[in-house]
């Protein structure tokens, strides 16, 4: 069953880019990446889906219902974390989350209590003291607690320590096992390589790849910075070098012995190994000779 289906999905803000005919299809149980960098269009296509902005021309099902039509049913089995989310000032933490809970009609006291004690949010703070990443708890909370089957999360570890993103990657992890859908969109890739199944990438409004995350890893490249001496003209599957007097960065897809040997005839003083930014990451698997394939 397709939890999440779009045809041709459109988007402008008057003559302003938002989304381009995305076609997009989300299975019931995957836990499905949404990669782009910032302005691709991720949040249009999110807030597009919710019934939140209105398309230009297109269409866009969730649980095979359109989203135009029957919003309203559709929003009470979907939680939802937006890259910012505000709330009532002067409330108590407990309060926002009983008030969510309140308008979806449901009790969710102990699921509300647990998520709390897990990510170590303080309920009887007010929201006003909170920092940006204790906020960010909060709307976590309120996302999960009604345990929904769709999970829209976008950009959601913003604000959150390391160890915070780990146990709520750990806590939606648990949630994907137990059947839920979850759709995250990111511009972090190592987030979307670690968990997700399937992944689509947006640029400029449009959809350029979606596949699996494996086979859109396997050929990523690696950022290579070296500090020293090397000579680079004889090695193949180096592109976007930038030089300085005493150091060389560029983006790697060749063999590794390879890069190892020619490194190693030159002068090292620090070398180090990055994934490369979803930018270069878009460059390297759609452009070829300039031409995007």
């Amino acid at each position: 069953m397709d939890v999440i289906k779009t045809a041709k999905l459109t988007k402008y803000y008057g003559k302003a880019r938002g989304i381009i005919d995305l076609d997009l299809t989300v299975e019931q149980g995957e836990f499905f990446g949404f990669i782009g960098p910032n302005g691709a269009g991720k949040s249009t296509t999110i807030r597009t889906l919710l019934g939140l902005i209105a398309p230009t021309s297109g269409s866009a099902m969730i649980f095979g219902k359109d989203v135009t039509k029957q919003c309203k049913t559709i929003l009470q089995n979907i939680g939802y974390l937006p890259s910012e989310a505000l709330f009532y000032q002067g409330m108590k933490v407990k309060d926002v989350l009983k008030l969510s809970a309140d308008l979806r009609k449901k009790d969710c006291t102990a699921e509300s209590k647990l998520l709390c004690e897990r990510l170590q949010l303080d309920v009887s703070r007010k929201i006003d003291e909170l920092s940006f990443g204790n906020r960010k708890k909060v709307a976590i909370v309120c996302a999960l607690q009604h345990r929904p089957d769709l999970l829209v999360l976008d950009e959601p570890t913003g604000g959150l320590d390391p160890l915070m993103q780990k146990e709520f990657f750990d806590i939606l992890r648990e949630r994907n096992k137990e059947g839920a859908t979850i759709l995250l969109s990111s511009h972090i890739l190592s987030e979307i390589q670690r968990n997700c199944t399937r992944a689509a990438i947006i640029r400029d409004g449009r959809i350029v790849a979606c596949n699996s995350v494996d086979l859109l890893s396997k050929t990523s490249a690696r950022r290579i910075t070296v500090q020293g001496v090397v000579n680079l003209e004889q090695l193949n599957g180096v592109r976007d070098k930038k030089e300085s007097e005493d150091s060389v960065s560029f983006l790697y897809n060749g063999d590794m012995n390879s890069l190892l040997r020619t490194l190693s005839a030159g002068r090292v003083n620090d070398l180090t190994v990055t994934e490369p930014d979803l930018e270069e990451v878009f460059l390297h698997y759609y452009e070829k000779d300039g031409e995007t394939v």
